[in-house]
């Protein structure tokens, strides 16, 4: 499997969904999180799919989520500096959607407020990411 760019990978990262049954906290009334990656699926134009845990596509281990500021981020810790905008957000229904769009890709996040579980979608051209994973709240910074 190919290592993804920076860009690509910061986007990606931004698509978080948790695997199975595990607990995470509330999101309700909160406007920082702190997410959390654990399982890629990445599927290429041809037809072929493969999953993959995200630290071997070099997808941050945790990626701060600023609603308000309308920002994704790595953390301080990842010695990595990278951000990429949120256009648009909304809660409905128990769910926070989250989109954007930079450096040709795409990215849609569902965040589910009473756990913290969250389904991420990122789209290029020719490329389909699916990045599951869980958020916690995080004071602001």
């Amino acid at each position: 499997m190919r290592r993804l760019g920076p860009d690509f990978v910061l986007a990606a990262t931004s698509c978080l969904l948790v695997a199975g049954g595990a607990l995470a906290d509330s999101l309700e009334g909160k406007t920082a999180f702190l997410c959390s990656a654990v399982e890629v699926t990445i599927c290429t134009a041809d037809g072929i799919c493969e999953s993959e845990v995200p630290w071997n596509l070099n997808i941050p281990q945790f990626l701060h989520v600023d609603l308000a500021g309308k920002r994704l981020a790595t953390t301080q810790a990842s010695g990595e500096n990278r951000s990429s905008p949120i256009e648009h957000s909304k809660r409905e229904n128990g769910q926070i959607f989250i989109q954007g769009i930079e450096g040709g890709r795409a990215f849609s996040m569902v965040l589910r407020e009473r756990d913290g579980l969250a389904s991420i979608a990122i789209a290029a051209d020719g490329l389909t990411i699916a990045v599951f994973g869980a958020c916690t709240p995080e004071s602001q910074r």
